[in-house]
């Protein structure tokens, strides 16, 4: 495993980050700790997870899944960089009700606690916030998370979802109040497909020294060699993937993309993955394996080396937005 700073901490985190979503949903508890232990074997150690996966009136149980994981003893705790997430409504009849959702300082320390107590540990090393919240000011959000640093309960705080003035915004205040060294690290949607955050996300979040840490890499599916899986009689497009391939454009393009990578001998996914962990300010991209030989598929993208060649001929396909404001002035 390689390793690198996460963002303009001191922490070390592996290049590939394990994402939890799956556990639960579609995952079974028994896979789940099989693939934790496959993801901490080959070095990878930093855990993403969010209090509402699970989902609807199963959320919060990604969390119990992995708390019951730490509980089964030796060094995994220790081993393991924590993120977990903030924001989603996880009021218990399942019905929304005020104050169980978003970031106010009521709703974050009821949160942290809660999630303390399914993961089943003392403190949470990344607390992220899982999306903007319009109406709570900055100054109230980072005094509820100075109240937990000092207890001892979270240590470093990241974004997801956020717009790169919202990054600004955020370690401004921070600055302006002392205290927190505000954001450490952003998850954003970011893969060969889906590039805007180029233009404000990635070039706010290198100004102010967060790691990048990309969300949905394989694009829903998109990246992962589809077409080729549906020619071979495997696994058909759906959901999202099924309708992006209906639109005869997409299909057009990603075929153009399968084709290439055949060409040059390597796997649609792998090469998603490489291709991003060449990207500027990307620390590694969170992948979300359903078993353990998609998470052996993931690492292999670890020791993939995409040449010049390649890489602009995935730019000719996939061609991003540019920096802004060229990309959208002169």
């Amino acid at each position: 495993m390689k390793y690198t700073q996460l963002g303009r901490t001191g922490l070390k985190v592996g290049r590939l980050v394990l994402g939890t979503m799956n556990f639960g949903p579609q995952t079974d508890e028994a896979d789940s700790h099989a693939i934790m232990d496959a993801a901490l074997d080959a070095g990878v150690n930093l855990f993403d997870t969010a209090n509402v996966y699970g989902w609807g009136e199963n959320k919060g149980r990604t969390e119990e899944i992995i708390g019951n994981w730490f509980a089964g003893g030796g060094d995994r705790r220790d081993k393991v960089v924590l993120a977990t997430k903030v924001y989603g409504n996880m009021a218990a009849d399942g019905e929304p009700w005020p104050n169980h959702d978003k970031l106010s300082a009521l709703n974050i320390r009821r949160a942290v606690d809660a999630s303390l107590k399914r993961l089943r540990t003392d403190h949470i090393d990344v607390y992220q916030f899982h999306h903007v919240d319009r109406r709570t000011p900055f100054e109230e959000i980072w005094q509820a998370i100075d109240v937990l640093v000092r207890q001892g309960k979270i240590l470093y705080v990241g974004s997801s979802n956020f717009p790169g003035y919202k990054i600004a915004q955020a370690n401004e205040i921070a600055a302006r109040r002392g205290g927190t060294i505000g954001l450490v690290s952003e998850q954003c949607l970011y893969n060969l497909a889906e590039r805007r955050a180029e233009m404000e996300v990635i070039p706010a979040a290198e100004e102010y020294g967060l790691g990048v840490i990309p969300w949905s890499p394989l694009h829903g599916g998109l990246l992962g060699g589809v077409i080729k899986k549906e020619v071979a009689g495997g696994r058909r497009a759906s959901g999202r993937s099924a309708d992006a391939l209906a639109n005869t454009s997409v299909r057009a393009q990603i075929q153009a993309y399968e084709d290439l990578l055949d060409k040059h001998g390597v796997e649609p996914g792998e090469a998603a993955l490489a291709w991003l962990l060449t990207r500027p300010g990307v620390t590694g991209p969170i992948v979300g394996p359903r078993t353990t030989e998609q998470l052996e598929s993931a690492l292999r993208a670890l020791e993939l080396e995409l040449s010049r060649e390649l890489l602009d001929a995935l730019d000719e396909i996939f061609p991003g937005p540019g920096p802004s404001p060229e990309a959208f002035a002169w």
